[in-house]
């Protein structure tokens, strides 16, 4: 029996090695174009009580210049000075504009969604770009990255910002995200694969052909998805519309969670959704992780320095794409995979209660 779950992780561990491997090998990276488009883009962002961040992005949005863009903001409700920063701003930029939620959530949809596709309805730009109050970006990102949605033909583009780590317990619970991301699925299959599984987004920089949005509407189709991005790029593929993922472009970043506390409920309501929304799957990613190594070294002991080689270079492989300290990485990995195992337990026992500044996301 320890023999076989031995030759188990061997293949599972071979499996992140091949993924890791590939993304380290395919690496898609957004050039940097020459002469922008003259095509508008609308730059959409939903935003609730993001008083503390919205300004930042906004001034960064604000001094970009050659890219031909309308700024949207709409405020959900936010309980904070996030009007007043948009205003502030708005008052020295006429690109950016204000919308203010004018009632209760519908039935049926959640908040994010629902901001998304109020947001869609009023833009005017042939491309729309949704992206998250907390996301901060640098000089040309977003004609490079039109440049290569237009490129590869794309009615999808999202892309993973570099992630801000500064706490302690952001150290510990944001790579594993990354971690499971690339050791699970080479991104480039999910532009040039045609199966819905081989799917990943980031709602945090989501940019959109604009006749495919207003064909398919995603957000109003997926209302009440709580994890939209995931379930946006399945939706489109399977109606065979092209997409792609890149990962980690400097010039977009987001420290999404300053505290142990906050990733810890923030992850835990979309974790299992990496996996398919199957829960056994997800359970048993989090064991051969974390105890993979055991059944290699007592019925395979010749072999386990080379297993733990593998798992050294994985760890390696996925912190340099990601842009994170592999130093910091590999001290922490421990640490980490406590952390994957309580984000699972989480995710799997409170199905229906999480919440996220002051709502139900399930309402």
């Amino acid at each position: 029996m320890i023999r076989y779950l031995a030759y188990l992780s061997i293949g599972f561990i071979s499996f992140q090695f091949l993924n890791v491997l590939l993304n380290l090998l395919f690496r898609q990276r957004i050039g940097k174009t020459v002469s922008p488009s003259d095509e508008m883009v609308s730059v959409l962002i939903p935003a609730r009580d993001e008083a503390h961040n919205i300004g930042f992005l906004l001034d960064d949005l604000s001094k970009i210049r050659g890219t031909n863009l309308e700024i949207i903001i709409f405020d959900d409700q936010s309980t904070d000075d996030t009007c007043a920063v948009v205003e502030r701003h708005a008052s020295s930029d006429p690109r950016i504009q204000l919308i203010r939620s004018e009632s209760t959530l519908p039935e049926g949809w959640l908040g994010k969604n629902h901001a998304c596709y109020q947001l869609a309805k009023q833009a005017k730009g042939s491309y729309y770009l949704f992206i998250d109050a907390d996301v901060r970006i640098e000089g040309n990102i977003i004609s490079d990255a039109l440049a290569y949605l237009k490129k590869h033909q794309l009615g999808l583009l999202s892309i993973f910002p570099v992630q801000i780590l500064k706490s302690r317990g952001e150290k510990i619970t944001v790579p594993m995200m990354n971690y499971i991301l690339l050791t699970l699925l080479p991104l480039i299959f999910v532009r040039v694969s045609p199966f819905p599984s081989h799917s990943a987004a980031n709602g945090q920089f989501m940019f959109f052909d604009a006749l495919t949005y207003r064909k398919t509407q995603p957000h109003k189709h997926l209302k009440s998805s709580h994890v939209e991005d995931i379930a946006i790029a399945r939706y489109f593929k399977k109606q065979r519309i092209k997409i792609a993922c890149t990962t980690h472009e400097e010039r977009i970043q987001c420290r999404m969670y300053q505290s142990y506390g906050e990733a810890l409920s923030g992850f835990s309501k979309n974790i299992i959704m990496f996996f398919g929304n199957k829960r056994l799957l997800a359970l048993l990613f989090a064991l051969f992780t974390a105890l993979g190594f055991l059944p290699v070294l007592m019925a395979l002991p010749t072999i386990f320095p080379l297993y733990l080689v593998v798992l050294l270079v994985i760890l390696l492989s996925y912190s340099y794409i990601s842009k994170q300290n592999m130093g910091t990485n590999l001290l922490l990995f421990p640490a980490q995979i406590l952390f994957l195992f309580q984000v699972m337990i989480m995710g799997m026992m409170n199905k229906k209660r999480h919440t996220w500044k002051g709502r139900n996301i399930y309402s």
